[in-house]
């Protein structure tokens, strides 16, 4: 399987691609043209390019069979960002993989997308673009899993005591996790048949009781049936 990494030069992005490549994925990275990125990536396709250059997607994205889009807007006195990264960008993206055919899309999105009086929204209304960008991978057509983390670190350190908290859509509204949970958390969607269709939201702590993303989706189909 050829796995794309938009945002692979993002503190997550590239933590993403790292976990792809331990899985022995061929990983190819999609970044801006003026990006650095780690040097654990450099063995990995690499193609610079604007997101709203439809030739330039539709040829990084030929050959791909999954698109984890890890591109989110950063903090910015151009309030526009959000709209432009988390709504129209990610909007480029879900067009092109139909145009060339990719299968799959795993999108990282953040816990309480879509809520309107939210702090994060004072950083240009980020919150409802993410929401729209989400509706455009939704209906899409496409295989699509879109995970939702919580607050996001940069703990390396003590991974294995913490344990991922999986919900279904609109259940946590606190809580964080270290962005390599995040891309470990991406990387065990698209092993999860079960992932598809769903949005999953994720935190860690070690109070947590330890259970995969396929036991926690189990538990959400049990819920749904009740």
């Amino acid at each position: 399987m050829k796995i794309a990494v938009t945002g692979a030069s993002g503190k997550t992005g590239y933590r993403i691609a790292e976990e792809a490549q331990k899985k022995r994925y061929e990983v190819k990275l999609i970044t801006r043209k003026d990006s650095i990125l780690p040097p654990s990536l450099k063995s990995c396709e690499l193609e610079r390019l604007s997101l709203f250059n439809k030739s330039e997607l539709d040829k990084a994205l030929t050959g791909i069979d999954t698109l984890i889009i890890a591109t989110g807007a950063r903090p910015n006195i151009d309030l526009t960002g959000p709209a432009k990264i988390d709504a129209i960008a990610v909007g480029n993206q879900v067009d092109s993989c139909k145009r060339v055919g990719v299968k799959r899309i795993i999108l990282v999105s953040s816990l309480c997308t879509g809520k309107f009086f939210h702090p994060l929204n004072l950083f240009g209304l980020i919150l409802i673009w993410k929401s729209i960008g989400e509706s455009k991978v939704i209906n899409s057509g496409l295989d699509w899993t879109i995970i939702r983390p919580g607050g996001l670190n940069e703990t390396e350190e003590g991974l294995e005591k913490q344990k991922i908290l999986y919900t279904q859509s609109n259940t946590q509204e606190e809580g964080s996790i270290p962005r390599r949970l995040v891309a470990r958390s991406c990387i065990e969607a698209l092993n999860t048949t079960t992932a598809i269709g769903k949005i999953i939201e994720i935190t860690s702590s070690e109070e947590n009781n330890a259970m995969t993303m396929k036991n926690a989706i189990q538990s959400f189909n049990t819920i749904s049936n009740n």
